[in-house]
């Protein structure tokens, strides 16, 4: 049921946000925002050297703001840029059921660079992280499938307006500039998925570029620039642009903001690669576990939800046989076939060579699919498939739920432990990655923000 509209949308969540305070965030909430920022700083630290990164560098100005990994400063809608792109470029950042969409990755980016402008202590780093990324996740929840059948990515259009939000929290802005500034931002806010096509780089962007206009957004409004206060729910506003198709629930959008955290049920990912594939790549390695190999099985049929199919299924020659590293990350079918195979799909599987191993593409290419009409997606991640083995037996596996989330979380250990991986992996020492978990984990003191220079090698 979606309630009637009376006040603009932006005015009600402007008054949320102008009331902000640590005072009003749960112990756990305090918590899962800090587990947030660690896994972003980490993963920034992992693809510091990918050459996508480095392409974004070539297109940044100099400045004072810190891009994690790198020893010179930016400008601060480059930093953002570049810690964005970085933090989500290889798809193991953190998801949200419901969405699906990556909220750290655009908001902290954001978050860090105008703290690091304006000289701002932690506590705005955590405000405006909390309240961003509760933002962008509870946007998520108001038209559930529509934006991506639009041909637009969720974390993209839906980020701009949350950064818009971090960033406007971080700044103190007052409630007509924090109104101003998600309508401004909803002229800024794009992002299209025909990344797809043939598994180019335009994805890895779109993290970076949602949180440098959201601060770019707040900038202009702190200076007087207008924008409009229907820009969610009005004839040309943000849903009737990205989710034509479906009847907005601004219920969910509003009903208990600051009385309930849905942040608290952010999951943070086990594997590098598309969020629903997860819970198949459990159930992969769940089979293997079994004592079957690669040899005995005849066929892998797995039950779908259908609003995944389009982007994780079909076409199904071309997930069978994805151009690149990038475009396996979105073929369920290799993901379970590494999986499988190798026991994990961290950043290490996604190579030239894993990926056109004829291993892994003569398993994949057994794995097909059929849609469930009652498969809970996008509320709730799942696995299941039925493998058809030589002998004639038929083994079927089962799981309900994504790992890493409410049901199956990741400790503050294992956090801890995939930040140091991620940081080895970019190539850090591991003193290095010690002393820059310490500095990660100590941003929301008083001069936290500050410690981000640290963070310069």
């Amino acid at each position: 049921m979606t309630q009637e509209i009376t006040t603009p949308i932006s005015e009600t969540l402007a008054d949320w946000l102008v009331g902000a305070e640590v005072s009003k965030l749960s112990a756990e909430t305090i918590e899962m925002t800090r587990r947030i920022v660690l896994d972003v700083a980490g993963l920034c630290i992992s693809a510091r050297n990918e050459p996508y990164v480095q392409a974004v560098i070539a297109a940044s100005g100099p400045g004072d703001a810190t891009a994690i990994g790198h020893a010179r400063g930016f400008d601060p809608f480059s930093a953002a840029l570049i810690n964005g792109t970085a933090a989500h470029g290889e798809d193991y950042d953190d998801t949200f059921e419901g969405g699906p969409v990556h909220s750290g990755a655009v908001v902290v980016p954001a978050a860090m660079a105008i703290c690091e402008l304006e000289n701002l202590p932690g506590d705005r780093l955590l405000l405006a992280t909390a309240y961003g990324a509760e933002l962008l996740c509870r946007l998520s929840l108001v038209t559930p499938k529509a934006i991506h059948k639009a041909g637009f990515h969720p974390t993209a259009v839906i980020g701009t307006m949350a950064a818009a939000a971090a960033c406007s929290v971080a700044l103190g802005l007052n409630k007509k500039q924090t109104v101003d500034a998600l309508g401004i931002a909803g002229s800024m806010a794009s992002g299209i998925i025909e990344y797809l096509a043939e598994g180019t780089w335009t994805k890895r962007m779109h993290a970076g570029w949602a949180a440098q206009s959201g601060i770019r957004a707040a900038l202009m409004a702190r200076g007087g620039f207008l924008g409009p206060r229907t820009v969610f729910e009005g004839s040309h506003g943000f849903f009737h642009a990205f989710a034509p198709s479906r009847k907005p629930a601004y219920d969910l959008l509003l009903n208990e903001l600051g009385q309930r955290w849905v942040i608290d049920d952010i999951v943070f990912k086990p594997y590098a690669c598309g969020t629903m594939t997860q819970p198949f790549i459990d159930c992969a390695i769940a089979l293997s576990k079994q004592g079957v190999s690669a040899d005995d099985i005849v066929s892998i049929q797995c039950d779908v939800g259908e609003g995944t199919v389009h982007r994780l299924w079909e076409p199904l020659n071309v997930k069978h046989n994805p151009k690149t590293p990038y475009a396996a990350k979105f073929s369920t079918p290799i993901c379970m076939a590494l999986g499988f195979l190798e026991g994990k799909a961290g950043l290490g599987q996604f190579t030239e060579e894993s990926i056109h191993d004829p291993r892994v593409r003569g398993l994949a290419a057994k794995v097909s699919y059929v849609i469930n009409p009652d498969d809970p997606y996008p509320d709730q991640f799942i696995g299941h498939l039925r493998a058809t083995l030589k002998n004639g037996d038929v083994r079927e596996v089962k799981q309900g739920y994504m790992r890493g989330g409410k049901k199956a979380p990741m400790s503050i250990a294992d956090l801890e432990t995939k930040f140091v991986d991620n940081a080895i992996y970019g190539g850090w020492r591991d003193a290095d990655a010690d002393v820059a978990r310490n500095v990660v984990t100590g941003l929301f003191a008083s001069d936290g923000p500050k410690q981000l220079r640290q963070l310069r090698i």
